[in-house]
């Protein structure tokens, strides 16, 4: 199983090297990114990529699948609403014509098996 976790992210080409660089070693299985806390864009996209950005993260990588992380959780430290960013994130998973299954998001204290 071959993990990624980006963490705390601006969207960069950096992904796309990134890609190049494991190249040798296959895809990514799994790519953890975050999708949430990314209003207002003008003070947050240096530090936090919205879904849209976040859905082209998951194909510069080249990733088979991702879950979205980081989102519902700060209340205070963004615009958006606590449960917005899983809607944002289905609205850039169709535009770029992903299924739900390549990239989606749990719920609070929902588990899933690693295959």
């Amino acid at each position: 199983m071959r993990l990624l976790y980006t963490g705390d992210t601006g969207y960069a080409d950096d992904f796309k090297d990134i890609r190049a660089r494991f190249a040798n070693r296959g895809p990514f299985d799994l790519a953890l990114i975050p999708v949430g806390c990314y209003e207002p864009r003008g003070f947050m996209q240096d530090q936090h990529v919205n879904p849209a950005d976040a859905v082209r993260i998951f194909q510069d990588l080249g990733a088979r699948r991702a879950v979205g992380v980081h989102w519902g959780t700060f209340a205070d430290l963004c615009d958006e609403p606590l449960d917005q960013a899983p809607r944002d994130l289905a609205i850039a998973r169709e535009a770029a014509g992903l299924p739900e299954a390549a990239f989606s998001v749990m719920q609070r204290g929902e588990t899933r098996p690693i295959e």
